[in-house]
C-alpha cells in the first residue's frame, strides 16, 4: 500500500503526470484493439506487437508537453493532445463498426461523405463500453479539481524532454523493425490498412496515410490536361481492331468471372501420383465451347491480386510500388468494366469471402462502378468455414446463390476465390488428394488446394447448368498471379520433370503463365490459342466478345483475338516476354534455345524498340493513374461514376426491393422461376455444411434505408 502511495504521489510531478496519461491512453487503445477492431492476430508475436505499438507514438505526442515551462501551458496542452488523440481513436471505432475499415485522411477531410455514409446512425453504432474511451479524462480532471493530483509548477529540464522524444523514436524504430520482420514490405505494399494499424498503431497509420495523401494531392494538383496528349497518341497508335467473326459473339449474355487465386498454367493437364490435379478445368480447357490461351502471363507487381483486378477492370497496369487499390482507389477516376457494363444495362457484383477492407476493395469498387459487393459480412465465416484469407471456395459459391439469384439479368459478376492462397493449407476433411513429396510443404500442398478449387468450380458449373444460367452466360476464368514463388521453384522443378540444378531466371519468367479461358456453353468453335498476351489485354478482349467497342477508352492492352494484337508482354518490373525472346534485367534469352544471347545489328535495334515500347506503356499507365488524368477525359456515351451512388450494406434487401418494384419486368432468376429460390439446385460436398451453422462470427451489417438498385 505504501508503494502505491509513493507511485501516486509521483503524479504530482510533470513526468509522473505524463506517464499516467500515457498509460491510460495505452489501455483504452488496447480496448479498441481487442474489443472493437478486428485485427486478426494469428500468433503470439503479433499479439506482442499489438501490445507495444501504441506506446511509441503516445510517448512522442504526450511528451511534447514537457517542453512547456509554465504549468498553465503544460497541462492544457497535454489534455488537448489526449482529447484529440482520443477523438481520433473513437471516430475510428465508430467508423470501423459501420465499414470494417479505418478512416483515411481524405475521408476525414470529406466529413460530409462520412456523415452520409454513416446515414445519421452514429448513435446506433455506439456501445455501453464506449464510456471507457472518455472516462479517464473526466476522472483526471476531477482529481485535478479536488487536488488529489497536484499541479506541479516546476518546469522540466529541456534535456528530459529531448530524452523522452529520443526514447519515443527509438521505440518506434523497434516497433517498425518487429513489424517488418512479421510482414515484409509493410509500408510499400500496404494491401490492407488493418495491417498498418496492427503493426504500427493508429497514429502512425494516420500520419503515413496523410503523407501519402499529400504526395498524391500534390502530384494531381500539378497535373495538366495536356499530359493526356502523349498517352492518347500511344493508345491510338497501338489500338487493335477486333476480329469480325468473334466481335459480339457473346452479346447480351451474362458475364461470370472466376478469379483463380494463385493459379498457374502448369496445373492444367498436370498429373501427380497418377491423379489429375484439375480434372474439371482440364475438360473446360479442351472443350469446343472454350477459347483458352496457353501463353497468357500475369503482369502483377507488389499489388498482387489487386493488380490483377486493376488490369482486368481498367485495362491499365498496377503501380510500380504498392497497390493502386490501396493508394489511389479511394478517389481515382476510372472508366472501368463494371461501369461500362452498368451503363449497358447490366447488374454488377462481386462475391468475396474476405473482409471488404482488404486491398481497400470496399472503396475502390465504388469508384469502379460496382453496384453490389458481397464480402465476408454476408457469409458465415465462423469456425473451420474460413481460411486465413476468407471463406472456403466451396462455401463461397454455394452461399452466394441466395444473392446471385436476385440480381437482374444480364449481369456482370466476379467471384474471388481464396482457398488456393499461400500457405496452401486445408483441413484434412476438405481434401483427400495425395500430394507429391518434394521436401517443400508449400509446393506439395499447392497441388491439394488447386484440386479443391477445381472441385469448387465443378460444383458451381453444375448449378449453372441446372438453373439454366449456363446457356445464357459467358464464363471467364483466369489466374491472378503465381502461387509458387521463385525461391521455391527449384523444388517445384522436380514435379515438372526439370533438373533443379539447371533452373534459372529464364525458367522463372516462363513459369509466370496463368490460365485464361472464355467458356460459352453451347458454343462449338473454341480452341486453344497460342497467342502471347497478358492480363492488361483481358478487358479489350472481353468487351469485343460482348460486342462493345473499346476504342474510346484508354486501355493499354489489345484484343487477344485481333490480328493486330501486340504479343510483347510487359512485366511490372519492365522485363518482357514475346513469342521469340525473353528479356530479364536486360539479359536477352532466345525462347527457341532457352539460352542467353547477345544480339547485334538489326536484331539489337528491334529488341531495343520492344523495350522502349514496354517502358512507355508502363510509364504512361503510371502517369494516367497517379495523376488521375482520366478526370480530364470524357469518352463519348460514358457517364462518370459517382461513388456516393453505392453503398454495400444490405445488398440482398436492395436487390429484392428492385425485383419487387420491377414486378413482371424483373429478369432475375428468382423472378423467372415464379419467385422460387434455386438454392436447392446447388450440391456441394463441403464438410462444413454437415455442421450446425452459426451467425456468431458474422460481421454486423448496419441497416440502411436505401431503395435504389445500386
Amino acid at each position: 500500500m505504501e508503494r502505491l502511495k509513493q507511485l501516486w504521489a509521483r503524479t504530482g510531478t510533470r513526468m509522473g503526470f505524463v506517464t499516467l496519461m500515457v498509460i491510460l491512453f495505452w489501455l483504452k487503445t488496447l480496448v479498441a484493439y481487442f474489443v472493437d477492431f478486428k485485427l486478426n492476430l494469428s500468433d503470439p508475436f503479433q499479439f506482442l506487437i499489438v501490445l507495444l505499438n501504441p506506446i511509441a507514438t503516445t510517448i512522442l505526442l504526450f511528451g511534447l508537453a514537457l517542453y512547456f515551462k509554465r504549468a498553465r501551458f503544460f497541462y492544457p496542452f497535454l489534455f488537448l493532445i489526449d482529447i484529440l488523440n482520443t477523438l481520433l481513436l473513437y471516430i475510428n471505432v465508430i467508423y470501423f463498426r459501420e465499414f470494417t475499415d479505418f478512416m483515411t485522411v481524405s475521408t476525414m477531410l470529406g466529413y460530409s461523405k462520412v456523415d452520409q455514409g454513416l446515414s445519421g446512425s452514429s448513435l446506433a453504432l455506439t456501445s455501453p463500453h464506449d464510456i471507457l474511451y472518455w472516462l479517464d479524462l473526466v476522472v483526471i480532471l476531477v482529481l485535478l479539481a479536488v487536488r488529489r493530483i497536484r499541479i506541479d509548477p516546476r518546469p522540466v529540464n529541456k534535456r528530459v524532454g529531448l530524452a523522452v522524444t529520443s526514447v519515443a523514436f527509438l521505440a518506434f524504430t523497434v516497433n517498425l523493425s518487429l513489424g517488418e520482420m512479421d510482414r515484409p514490405q509493410l509500408l510499400t505494399r500496404t494491401f490492407d490498412r488493418t495491417y498498418v494499424v496492427k503493426y504500427l498503431g493508429l497514429d502512425a497509420f494516420t500520419v503515413y496515410d496523410g503523407i501519402k495523401s499529400g504526395h498524391t494531392s500534390e502530384m494531381r494538383a500539378n497535373a495538366k490536361k495536356s499530359e493526356l496528349d502523349g498517352i492518347l497518341k500511344y493508345i491510338h497508335k497501338n489500338y487493335a481492331a477486333p476480329d469480325k467473326q468473334l466481335y459480339g459473339v457473346a452479346k447480351k449474355k451474362n458475364v461470370i468471372i472466376i478469379h483463380l487465386e494463385s493459379f498457374q498454367q502448369f496445373l492444367i493437364n498436370k498429373k501427380v501420383n497418377g491423379q489429375e490435379v484439375t480434372p474439371f478445368l482440364n475438360k473446360l480447357y479442351k472443350s469446343k465451347s472454350t477459347y483458352a490461351f496457353d501463353n497468357f502471363f500475369h503482369e502483377v507487381g507488389q499489388g498482387k491480386t489487386s493488380d490483377a483486378e486493376t488490369m482486368l477492370e481498367t485495362g491499365t497496369y498496377g503501380l510500380p510500388q504498392g497497390s493502386l487499390f490501396t493508394q489511389l482507389g479511394n478517389d481515382n477516376t476510372f472508366q472501368a468494366a463494371p461501369a461500362i457494363f452498368d451503363q449497358a444495362g447490366y447488374s454488377t457484383a462481386v462475391f468475396h469471402g474476405n473482409v471488404g477492407s482488404f486491398w481497400n476493395r470496399n472503396n475502390t469498387y465504388k469508384n469502379l462502378g460496382y453496384q453490389y459487393f458481397f464480402d465476408a459480412s454476408y457469409y458465415d465465416t465462423s469456425g473451420d468455414k474460413s481460411l486465413g484469407y476468407g471463406l472456403k471456395d466451396k462455401l463461397l459459391f454455394n452461399d452466394s446463390v441466395k444473392y446471385l439469384e436476385h440480381l437482374q439479368q444480364p449481369f456482370y459478376v466476379k467471384y474471388l476465390t481464396v482457398s488456393n492462397h499461400f500457405p496452401f493449407t486445408l483441413d484434412s476433411e476438405d481434401s483427400s488428394f495425395k500430394t507429391p513429396d518434394t521436401g517443400d510443404k508449400t509446393v506439395d500442398n499447392y497441388f491439394k488446394t488447386a484440386n479443391y478449387l477445381d472441385q469448387s468450380i465443378k460444383e458451381f458449373y453444375a448449378y449453372l447448368n441446372k438453373s439454366g444460367l449456363a446457356k445464357n452466360s459467358i464464363v471467364m476464368i483466369y489466374g491472378d498471379h503465381y502461387g509458387i514463388s521463385n525461391s521455391s521453384n527449384k523444388n517445384l522443378a522436380k514435379v515438372l520433370g526439370v533438373n533443379p540444378d539447371d533452373w534459372n531466371d529464364y525458367d522463372n519468367a516462363q513459369l509466370q503463365r496463368v490460365p485464361l479461358m472464355f467458356n460459352m456453353p453451347g458454343y462449338k468453335h473454341g480452341k486453344v490459342e497460342h497467342t502471347y498476351g497478358g492480363e492488361v489485354d483481358v478487358l479489350p478482349t472481353l468487351l469485343h466478345l460482348m460486342g462493345m467497342s473499346s476504342k474510346q477508352y484508354l486501355q493499354f492492352g489489345t484484343d487477344l483475338f485481333s490480328k493486330e494484337h501486340n504479343q510483347v508482354v510487359a512485366f511490372r518490373n519492365r522485363d518482357w516476354i514475346s513469342p521469340d525472346y525473353t528479356s530479364i534485367d536486360g539479359t536477352i534469352y532466345s525462347n527457341k534455345t532457352q539460352q542467353e544471347i547477345h544480339p547485334t545489328g538489326k536484331l539489337k535495334e528491334k529488341l531495343e524498340k520492344m523495350q522502349d515500347k514496354v517502358n512507355q506503356g508502363l510509364s504512361d499507365s503510371d502517369s494516367l493513374n497517379q495523376k488521375n488524368l482520366l478526370r480530364f477525359y470524357n469518352p463519348k456515351g460514358f457517364k462518370a461514376v459517382d461513388p456516393s451512388d453505392y453503398n454495400y450494406a444490405n445488398g440482398l434487401t436492395k436487390a429484392e426491393k428492385l425485383e419487387k418494384s420491377l414486378g413482371l419486368k424483373s429478369t432475375s432468376i428468382f423472378s423467372r422461376d415464379g419467385d422460387k429460390s434455386t438454392q436447392d439446385l446447388y450440391r456441394t460436398d463441403a464438410p462444413e455444411l454437415n455442421h450446425k451453422e452459426t451467425d456468431s462470427n458474422r460481421i454486423k451489417i448496419t441497416n440502411q434505408d436505401d431503395t435504389s438498385g445500386k
